[in-house]
């Protein structure tokens, strides 16, 4: 099992800046690939950026250009930096390990779907007002 543990989020105005963290409890070959997902209340969750532990990114078009995300193997920690936030990026923001091995290619458009990760953390709440 790997535990996923998620912080930082919080409330922002518009353009506004947060940083979300994601530590796992151990590294295994199930924690080769990091994501994060978003959900907005009424919405489908959503994949935001996925990273591998080779550094690889992928990110959903929505979020390009404006949110970073990044890892430390050695800290089993997984950044997603969010800058110029929009009132659209309101949403629960999950943490989310898996092992599929190509799953930051950027051929796929963003990240993979949500049945090939493994393990997720509770979340955490991101607000932005205007």
């Amino acid at each position: 099992q790997v535990q996923l543990v998620e912080s930082g989020g919080g409330s922002v105005q518009s353009g506004g800046s947060l940083r979300l963290s994601c530590i796992a409890s151990r590294s295994t070959h199930d924690t080769y690939c990091m994501s994060w997902f978003r959900q907005a209340p009424g919405k489908e969750r959503e994949g935001v950026a996925s990273v591998d532990s080779d550094g690889r990114t992928v990110y959903a078009d929505s979020v390009k250009g404006r949110f970073t995300i990044s890892r430390d193997n050695a800290k089993n920690t997984v950044w997603l930096q969010m800058n110029n936030l929009k009132q659209e990026d309101t949403a629960l923001y999950s943490c989310a390990a898996g092992g599929h091995r190509d799953c930051a290619n950027t051929g796929w458009g963003g990240p993979l779907p949500q049945y090939e990760y493994r393990f997720w953390g509770q979340g955490t709440q991101v607000n932005v007002s205007s």
